[in-house]
């Protein structure tokens, strides 16, 4: 039923940090009704959605788009397992259904096709026995397409991954891409594309990881990330190619002791692909991962 992840949400202690945030990453920001917004330049589709709220940043909402007439299959799922769909949250765009998952975070659910993601040049390279690039040198096109082309995927914490992976499965129609050690970290996907859209941490308690945004090669990903250190983000993990999806990456930590990613090269699921649990490290090469890279920053919530 899902196709893509539509956007992210987050409560913010201030939205004009934020905005200088999401500048220098690289996106388009704008005020909604009250709250930012952002996107990718040249492609007209939200990706972020930051509501001004308390002292701490929290999880305010997941959106998704489904296929036409997903919405009435989301329904029926949701009759069968005795749900009710629920209001959205305030500061939230009111279209679409919304439910809340097992640990209460609201979900969107939209019927609309997604916008496409703005057009780049094929990256060609010299590697191995194939030879892409003759008579061109590739540091002087390395600066030209940096900029996010799209919001891929976000991975939120969760003290129940058991439960959050049969709702987002068994209800929303997503499918396991891998796993980690069982349930340590669960890799979702939205059927054909890439090798996963959502996914799960092991934690204390609900919050929110990261999101991942795709740019067009290696060297974008090197290139915005020294930017963000210039502009005194300094806190990150990176360059690195990862295990599980196998796409090279960095992340920079944001204000709010969450991260934002850069990558590329993803790996392509089909539907011959196998789901496997895998003992292995988050990353195929590169330096370790800070400390603080799985510490969830979110206060629990108040009972």
């Amino acid at each position: 039923m899902i196709t893509e992840l539509h956007h992210y949400a987050l409560e913010v202690p201030d939205l004009a940090v934020a905005d200088t945030f999401l500048r220098d990453f690289g996106l388009d920001t704008a005020e909604k009704d009250g709250t930012l917004v952002a996107q990718c330049t040249g492609r007209g589709q939200e990706q972020v959605r930051m509501i001004e709220g308390g002292a701490a940043k929290r999880l305010h909402h997941v959106s998704f788009t489904v296929r036409p007439g997903g919405l009435d299959a989301v329904r029926e799922s949701l009759e069968r397992l005795g749900t009710s769909a629920v209001e959205p949250p305030a500061g939230a765009d009111e279209r679409g259904l919304w439910l809340r998952d097992p640990d209460g975070t609201a979900v969107q659910l939209l019927d609309a096709v997604p916008a496409s993601a703005p057009l780049t040049t094929e990256v060609l390279t010299n590697s191995g026995g194939g030879l892409q690039r003759i008579g061109a040198a590739r540091w002087r096109e390395a600066t030209k397409e940096v900029l996010p082309r799209r919001l891929g995927h976000s991975l939120l914490f969760t003290p129940r991954p058991a439960e959050m992976t049969a709702f987002y499965t068994e209800v929303l129609g997503l499918r396991v891409s891998d796993t980690i050690h069982h349930d340590q970290v669960t890799f979702l996907n939205a059927g054909q594309g890439d090798h996963h859209i959502f996914g799960f941490i092991s934690s204390t308690h609900p919050g929110f990881h990261h999101s991942s945004f795709e740019v067009p090669s290696v060297d974008a990903i090197a290139l915005r990330a020294d930017h963000m250190a210039s502009q005194g983000y300094r806190q990150g993990w990176g360059l690195g190619r990862h295990t599980i999806g196998s796409n090279f990456f960095h992340y920079t930590r944001d204000p709010w002791g969450s991260w934002i990613e850069w990558f590329s090269d993803i790996d392509q699921v089909d539907s011959c692909w196998v789901a496997g649990d895998w003992d292995v490290p988050p990353h195929l090469w590169g330096a370790p991962p800070p400390p603080a890279f799985l510490v969830n920053q979110e206060p629990p919530p108040q009972t």
